[in-house]
């Protein structure tokens, strides 16, 4: 045999030399809940390792995070239902503490990448992401919304903007919105290929956003979210965001949807991120706690594999526990 292709796996020092795919911390976002109050660190039961989170108990695990490598972060609040209304107010109310917490946080850590979450869902007393009328989800009534929500995270401090809504004409929404208002520097990461799964739950656990029950109101979120059947929607719902002005663009969830984050990648010169959602890593979890899988091994590979299908940036809750480990073992997962 002439070619033998194991010559380049005889040692580490040749796979090394040979790997195709390095992922660093500093391409990880970390999610993190917030919570109005003082000295709270509340586990999510569905989610474990992952809070809820006080400024006061949050400011030291950024602290903790920066110093690992890990400079990104998105937040997502967990707002008492006194706050809910039909159109999500309280989104944009400058007593929001989601954006107070912001500040604060960029007062503290300039130097952190800090993305926002724009739809109505933790502020909507019908758990969607948009306004519900006549028992439906009425899209233009919600982008006003939305483009007063992004220019108060805007104004908070927040350095990207994440639609998370999939609301039709969103992105160019923002895009003029925040533009008018002088945020032109405020990146766009538009949630492009969100789709309808059932992996979401512990994440609503977490903040309570479910959709509710009512007899005027929609079950769930499919009029909006993308049917988990359909792949080349994706390119469509890509070359509308591309072209309204986002940034970077995001798959999510990400394990089921390698393929979707593999074709925009080959079609777009703008970044894909994507989600390595709640329920994909609380099934990891649960596999590990039972001694079905090793974490340390299982996790990073399953993270490299969303890198290796062409994503740029991940969003995972294991972000703080792959920055450890890279620290530790100088990225040598192999």
């Amino acid at each position: 045999m002439l070619i033998r292709p194991r010559r380049n796996r005889k040692s580490d020092a040749t796979r090394s030399l040979l790997r195709e795919n390095y992922l660093m911390p500093e391409q990880l976002v970390y999610p993190l809940f917030l919570m109005d109050g003082k000295k709270i660190k509340s586990e999510v039961t569905s989610l474990p390792g992952n809070f809820r989170w006080s400024l006061d108990m949050l400011l030291p695990e950024i602290e903790a995070c920066m110093e690992l490598g890990l400079k990104s972060f998105i937040l997502f609040p967990s707002i008492d239902q006194k706050f809910k209304d039909k159109t999500g107010t309280h989104g944009y109310s400058q007593g929001n503490y989601y954006l107070k917490v912001t500040s604060e946080i960029k007062k503290r850590f300039p130097e952190a990448c800090l993305i926002s979450d724009v739809a109505l869902d933790p502020y909507n007393s019908d758990g969607h992401d948009g306004v519900v009328r006549n028992g439906k989800v009425d899209n233009d009534e919600t982008l006003p919304i939305l483009g007063k929500m992004a220019v108060a995270q805007a104004q908070a401090g927040f350095d990207i903007i994440g639609p998370s809504d999939m609301m039709d004409g969103r992105v160019g929404y923002i895009r003029q919105t925040m533009d008018a208002e002088g945020y032109t520097d405020t990146g766009i990461m538009a949630y492009t290929a969100k789709y309808a799964s059932a992996f979401y739950g512990p994440f609503r656990d977490a903040l309570d956003s479910a959709p509710v029950e009512g007899a005027d109101i929609p079950k769930d979120k499919k009029t909006y979210q993308m049917d988990p059947a359909n792949k080349k929607e994706a390119l469509r719902e890509a070359m509308l965001d591309y072209e309204e002005g986002a940034d970077f663009m995001m798959v999510k969830p990400a394990l089921n949807y390698l393929d979707v984050i593999h074709l925009l990648n080959e079609n777009f010169d703008v970044p894909i991120a994507a989600y390595h959602v709640s329920g994909e890593c609380a099934m990891l979890i649960a596999a590990c706690q039972n001694g079905w899988l090793d974490f340390d091994k299982a996790m990073p590979e399953t993270l490299l594999s969303i890198h290796r299908a062409g994503a740029q940036v991940i969003l995972t809750y294991f972000a703080k526990q792959y920055a450890e480990m890279w620290k530790e073992c100088c990225g040598d997962f192999s």
